[in-house]
């Protein structure tokens, strides 16, 4: 076996470079002598304002533009793009204008009014502060809730949009006939992506032709969206991301800034560059999830579940972002039903307009959310059914034999073992030694409690990807990909899947990403799908560049085709040892001439869609006396079909898992009433840290999926899918027994605290 090939732990090869500062991230790349751009921010949440008064500031040595929404003119559309759901009326949801500067209207604090230019960041902070804007307050409206003040007048009663999903009727009926109904309000609160590079971009115009790089995770939609508003042909643009410290989904669209940027740079003639800092950040990159969330469930008299209800309503911030109105509605009906054999729901969702920061996709995007409903909802309904929550979620599996199943949501789930993977968690877990540590934990006046999370999700994004193999003059390999590495460890695994398929020497693999003009199109990162798409595009490609080789092969060994073999990574003669790779081949074809065969490219569409899934046991420590939860056992048992690095898999994994226990227990974005953001800072915003977190233990039980070639699963969001809801789940446990009835995140001390010292069962329930 390759050392190199796939299903092995291969250590990551861009480690050395990253690790020894030799990376290439957005703000080490930018033009010497690039100008800085900075932004003037609305102080207020909801407000109008007239143009002001710029004279004083233009004139500040090093100052060399400030731009306003008036200064655009038709040179730069004013707007960012962004999708609408439909309506339960078929009609489309509201789509108010989201505009690059602020026309007129401020709806949440920190929307940016003015652009200003300047040699330095400290020239454009004078130019700042001599800015004053004459804001005429307006009513805030931040409450997750349908009505409130009017922010946008295509919105009535700040309704963006009203889906819905299922059949009522047959719901209705369905609850009506119920042996036993069970019912749980939840919230899922807003959390900031806090990734380690904050997000930014620099360009240049060279008169004809702009170049932007920025921090994302993919060029094409960027491009197109820049010739769109820019009024230039996508030819006359090039797109690049180099590095990126961190995406989780809040990097992989566009936002108002770019634009802005962009225009400056062709309007100046002259490279401009920004970077955000870590306060600018959390005051304007988007915000994920915000829910809140009624859920309800129908069983037989066996116990059975018959039927699910749920109503959301999810809070999209001052502005449709590119997939929010997706997010509450069409991404989390795809895994709605968990694991859980019914075939009746109704799904309501209503998204509404606040004026806060916009809320979009943050790791899973839809799929930890509706998990976070079903496993909650599954687990109180147990306990208020008297049942077991592990032997409740096992009656209710959708079995093996029903494979592959269509759910009540529509999609295909190809093939699944939940017993098998739950028998093994049980194991791996140790369950059955939980009531000892129980015991030791009381000994010690701490309440210890045990959960579960059965999760399972949906891949997502664009079911297509692009490989190219270049065989260089250097005698390197050139891969270049569609995807785009926020650190995850492609150009380790892709590299993987090449040295397998193809026999490329591992360290002779040069990796390319990131360059809308070297790779014509992808599909960017997002939604699990990297190492599924890219993996099964390299694989393709590599046989495309094969069979063309083949001729070469047969005329170098001297033999007929009939009796030639690919096997180990290189052709031979069958039943010799005379064999030769495709390194040399592309040697002699270069001398020959034959440069065709030293470039191939190949478009992969993905047969279907796959479904990772697996179960997280979660055993946490509450102290009755200060409210404190502390995280002491963490078990995962993961389907992800193949795995084509387990170290990297399990890397994924930790990673997830700890964003889903900082939602869970101590990450919060909050506001005032009147809109200004009151967690804008680690002071105030608690990340959690690695003296919280246990070791993870992980374990893979694959069952190998039908969707795709290799039989993968994706496993980039699956961390955060399970935690959620395994966690908040083992708070509960731990406080049953002192009468709690209900939970919410985050589980902060003071939270916990004040549940537990609430002499009123009421306020118990609705803490």
């Amino acid at each position: 076996m390759n050392k190199f090939g796939t299903s092995q732990s291969v250590t990551r090869k861009e480690d050395l470079r990253l690790l020894t500062g030799q990376g290439k991230y957005c703000d080490d790349t930018a033009a010497e002598g690039a100008l800085h751009a900075m932004f003037l921010r609305s102080p207020v949440a909801h407000a109008t304002f007239e143009q002001p008064d710029l004279e004083e500031a233009r004139a500040v040595a090093g100052v060399h533009a400030i731009y306003t929404a008036a200064d655009l003119g038709g040179e730069l559309k004013n707007q960012v793009a962004f999708h609408t759901v439909k309506n339960r009326d078929g009609s489309d949801g509201a789509a108010p204008v989201r505009p690059v500067l602020a026309d007129g209207t401020v709806r949440y604090v920190g929307e940016a009014v003015a652009l200003i230019v300047a040699d330095t960041k400290e020239a454009a902070l004078d130019a700042m502060d001599l800015i004053m804007v004459d804001y005429q307050d307006l009513p805030v409206h931040v409450a997750t809730a349908v009505g409130g003040p009017t922010i946008h007048e295509e919105a009535p009663d700040n309704l963006a949009y009203d889906w819905s999903y299922g059949d009522a009727e047959a719901t209705d009926r369905a609850f009506a006939t119920a042996a036993h109904t069970t019912s749980l309000d939840l919230i899922d609160n807003r959390i900031h992506n806090s990734a380690m590079e904050g997000r930014g971009c620099h360009a240049v115009w060279d008169g004809s032709r702009l170049h932007m790089e920025f921090t994302g995770q993919g060029v094409w939609n960027l491009k197109n969206e820049l010739a769109e508003n820019l009024g230039l042909e996508p030819e006359a643009i090039q797109v690049t991301t180099g590095d990126v410290g961190g995406g989780f989904g809040t990097k992989g669209f566009n936002y108002p800034e770019y634009f802005a940027v962009a225009f400056a740079a062709r309007k100046l003639n002259t490279p401009v560059r920004w970077m955000s800092g870590r306060g600018e950040a959390m005051l304007t990159d988007v915000g994920g999830r915000d829910h809140v969330t009624t859920a309800e469930a129908a069983f037989d008299a066996d116990f059975r579940l018959k039927a699910v209800r749920i109503n959301c309503i999810s809070n999209l911030g001052a502005y449709n972002s590119f997939f929010a109105q997706y997010i509450a509605s069409e991404l989390a009906l795809k895994v709605l039903p968990g694991v859980y054999d019914f075939q009746t729901a109704l799904f309501n969702v209503k998204g509404v307009f606040t004026n806060t920061t916009p809320v979009d996709a943050y790791r899973g995007a839809g799929r930890p959310e509706a998990i976070y409903v079903i496993e909650r909802l599954m687990d109180v309904s147990a306990r208020e059914l008297g049942k077991d929550p592990i032997e409740f979620r096992r009656k209710n599996f959708i079995p093996k034999e029903k494979f592959p199943y269509r759910t009540v949501s529509g999609e295909l789930y190809d093939v699944g073992d939940f017993n098998m993977v739950l028998d093994r968690a049980l194991k791996e877990a140790d369950v059955a030694g939980f009531k000892t540590r129980k015991a030791k934990s009381a000994a010690a006046g701490k309440l210890r409690g045990l959960g579960l999370c059965y999760y399972i999700e949906s891949i997502l994004g664009d079911p297509v990807e692009h490989t190219q193999i270049d065989f260089a003059e250097d005698g390197f390999v050139e891969l270049f990909v569609g995807t785009q590495s926020n650190g995850q460890g492609h150009e380790t695994v892709f590299a993987q899947f090449l040295t397998e398929r193809a026999g490329i020497p591992f360290d002779k693999i040069r990796f390319i990403q990131g360059d809308s003009d070297r790779i014509a199109m992808g599909g960017g990162t997002g939604g699990s799908r990297s190492v599924t798409l890219q993996g099964n595009s390299i694989n393709k490609t590599a046989d495309e560049a094969i069979r063309k080789f083949r001729e070469l092969a047969a005329e170098e060994l001297e033999i007929a085709d009939a009796d030639l073999v690919w096997e180990d990574g290189s052709f031979s003669v069958a039943g010799t040892d005379r064999s030769v790779d495709l390194m040399h081949l592309a040697g002699v074809a270069r001398e020959r001439g034959l440069t065709d065969l030293l470039s191939t490219r190949v478009k992969y569409d993905l047969p279907a869609r796959s479904y990772p899934n697996g179960a997280h046991f979660v055993e946490v420590e509450v102290d009755p006396d200060t409210g404190q939860v502390s995280v002491q056992k963490y078990t995962v048992v993961d389907d992800f079909g193949y795995l084509v690095n387990p170290m990297l898999a399990e890397g994924q994994v930790h990673g997830g898992v700890v964003q889903g226990v900082g939602q869970a227990v101590t990450e919060e974005v909050v506001y005032s009433e009147d809109g200004q953001l009151l967690s804008g800072s680690f002071m105030d915003y608690a990340m959690p840290r690695a003296a919280d977190m246990p070791m993870i233990n992980f374990f893979a039980q694959p069952v190998l999926s039908t969707a795709n070639e290799i039989g993968m699963k994706g496993c980039g969001e699956a961390g955060t899918v399970g935690s959620l809801a395994s966690v908040t789940n083992a708070v509960l446990d731990a406080l049953w027994d002192s009468g709690v009835r209900h939970v919410d995140m985050p589980l902060t001390p003071s939270r916990v605290w004040n549940i537990l010292n609430s002499a009123d069962a009421t306020l118990k329930k609705s803490a």
